[in-house]
């Protein structure tokens, strides 16, 4: 499983390169969090002005998650991505 996972980082990001920005952070996200956490947070928006990465987050288990993992998942989203990322912000989803 591991193999796996390091050959799709290795080539996701140029697979990527001619996506546009929130479609290259959609595709990194499941590769830089993993399925399960992948399943709970979604990407909404990409700010190329403040390379800020804004994340709908399903409940605040997860986001208590996402948030403590900021630094490594700011890193992998960049690296799998292509693009700059300095920041991530988390936000709650509403529920209907």
């Amino acid at each position: 499983m591991q193999q796996t996972r390091d050959f799709v980082r290795a080539h996701l990001s140029r697979a990527l390169s001619s996506a546009g920005p929130e479609d290259r952070l959609a595709a990194a996200w499941t590769a830089a969090c993993g399925r399960a956490m992948a399943g709970h947070g979604a990407i909404d928006s990409y700010d190329p002005a403040t390379a800020t990465v804004h994340i709908r987050v399903t409940d605040t288990v997860w986001l208590n998650q996402m948030s403590a993992l900021r630094a490594t998942l700011s890193r992998d989203l960049a690296s799998l991505s292509g693009l700059p990322v300095r920041d991530l912000h988390f936000r709650l989803e509403k529920k209907p």
